[in-house]
């Protein structure tokens, strides 16, 4: 049974008082589960359901939009690649081929030690630096396939 901490729930709390209604929480609440259970699974989807009463069906809609949101466990790094146009065009496909190739994993999979996630992302919002990925809340940009040789090592 998930069980959010004291300190989530006074926050939800206070956030109730600010906000016209519960909708308006669905991304702060999302952000507080993620940040305690470290992903989204059914049951915490469920659970900020009752909490907010919403259904559980707008609860997954917000999931499922916004990428940030991990719905099944992650590893240790998470590394998004952005695919988008800019990125794509200054050599993102070559950039995510080598992490598969480095790390033995495909787009989607975490390596059997739980250390690194891969994920392809639309955009991160740094089309002037592309190609780039984040790793957690780090953004690596300008990105080489030695820098991500470079990058991995210094991860591992």
């Amino acid at each position: 049974m998930v069980k959010f901490s004291d300190e989530s729930l006074k926050k939800i709390e206070e956030l109730k008082k600010r906000y016209p209604n519960t909708r308006a929480l669905t991304l702060p609440v999302l952000w507080m589960a993620q940040e305690q259970f470290g992903w989204i699974s059914g049951e915490t989807m469920q659970a900020i359901a009752q909490l907010l009463d919403l259904p559980v069906s707008h609860i997954y809609g917000v999931l499922s939009f916004y990428t940030m949101f991990n719905p099944r466990p992650v590893g240790k790094y998470h590394l998004q690649v952005c695919t988008n146009v800019s990125c794509m065009l200054r050599g993102s496909d070559q950039i995510l081929g080598r992490i598969c190739e480095r790390l033995k994993i495909k787009v989607g999979e975490t390596t059997p030690d739980k250390k690194f996630s891969l994920t392809e992302v639309e955009c991160l919002g740094s089309c002037g630096t592309a190609p780039m990925l984040q790793a957690n809340d780090k953004f690596y940009e300008n990105l080489t396939v030695e820098g991500i040789d470079r990058m991995i090592q210094e991860l591992k």
